[in-house]
């Protein structure tokens, strides 16, 4: 099963909006095939694994990340191919939350004769499916959450200035986390200081199709200019309100973005209606790399499923700016604690993971 997890993980880039799952077959304690979800439209990794395996798949037992499907999508359903091919038992990691599935496939197989089993590596294949099963469950874009912050905590100096709180190497190690997503989103005031491109650049394995840059700006602040607005360089959608001024949507349609309207919150837009509607666009997840402001929104409403924290060597002093406008708590024994998951050191500087409680 920790090979299958491996196979889906070196796949996460070009399956969306399908899961990257990973499938080993063995017969007699040997391996006679393995497989990866190939991009959409493509096999799955059960019927891949089967087509490597040929004649030996024949009474092996098939370890596969997630629920074979039963359903007749672009594809042919994935039990189907483990049935013709007479694998005898099945391994399965995590049943899938999909409603086309949900069950489906293991009692599709086990009604065929299969021996199947549900649980084993269930904790790994969690991890790597994380933003895939976020989505199905709950209909919206699994939240990353990126921020870069100094020693002392700070994301900006007193200027505002923020480059280069870090070195090359975690700057190189941010585009690795672009390439993960199928959604890069900044908020107004970022897409106004910094004029970013939001793009994928110099990573070992680019995705197939560049992650969609989403601005959000309830008002109508920016505008259609600059490289957020160059369709050669990759798509633009603009999530906005009724409150942005007809001349901006005018404007940014005409610039080649697509534009969305979702209801209106105190702040600015429904954050929560935002990763719905990237949910529905087929994002499984989403890189946030707003501002203070738009961090500390998507923390205190409990919407930030994952924080990835850059800390640069440096220090910024007690005049710099925070990395997230959030409340602060009344007491320590307040304070939200988090679950740290990875530690990585690039150069002289560190990146920290986050897991929150997901599935509110």
């Amino acid at each position: 099963m920790a090979r299958a997890v491996a196979l889906g993980d070196a796949v996460r880039r070009r399956t969306a909006p399908n899961p990257w799952v990973g499938c080993v077959l063995v017969a007699d304690g040997a391996v006679v095939g393995e497989g990866a979800t190939a991009p959409p439209g493509g096999p799955h990794a059960e019927a891949a694994a089967v087509a490597a395996a040929g004649r030996r798949a024949a009474g092996a037992t098939a370890y596969v990340t997630l629920e074979p499907c039963a359903h007749q999508g672009r594809t042919p359903p994935c039990t189907d191919a483990l049935v013709a091919a007479k694998v005898a038992r099945v391994v399965v990691a995590l049943e899938d939350p999909d409603p086309q599935v949900q069950g489906r496939g293991v009692a599709a197989l086990r009604a065929a004769g299969a021996t199947v089993d549900v649980g084993p590596g269930a904790d790994a294949a969690r991890r790597s499916l994380a933003p895939y099963l976020h989505q199905r469950r709950t209909g919206r874009a699994f939240c990353v959450a990126k921020v870069a912050v100094s020693i002392d905590g700070r994301s900006a100096a007193q200027d505002g200035s923020s480059r280069w709180i870090t070195g090359p190497a975690a700057r190189a190690d941010a585009h690795e986390l672009r390439a993960d997503a199928q959604a890069v989103v900044v908020g107004a005031g970022t897409a106004i200081d910094d004029q970013p491109r939001l793009t994928v650049r110099d990573v070992a394995a680019p995705p197939p199709h560049p992650p969609l840059r989403v601005l959000l700006d309830a008002r109508g602040r920016v505008p259609a200019l600059g490289p957020l607005f160059d369709p050669a360089l990759a798509p633009t959608l603009v999530i906005t309100t009724a409150a942005a001024p007809s001349a901006a949507v005018d404007e940014w349609r005409a610039a080649g973005a697509k534009v969305e309207v979702v209801e209106p919150a105190p702040e600015g837009v429904d954050l929560a209606a935002a990763l719905q509607l990237l949910g529905r666009e087929g994002v499984l997840s989403a890189l946030v790399e707003g501002g203070a402001t738009l961090h500390g929104r998507l923390l205190e409403a409990g919407l930030v499923d994952q924080l990835v924290v850059y800390v640069g060597a440096t220090l910024l002093g007690d005049e710099g700016r925070p990395a997230a406008a959030t409340p602060s708590p009344p007491s320590i024994d307040a304070a939200p604690r988090l679950q740290l998951t990875d530690v990585t050191r690039l150069g002289d500087d560190v990146r920290l993971r986050y897991d929150l409680p997901s599935e509110r």
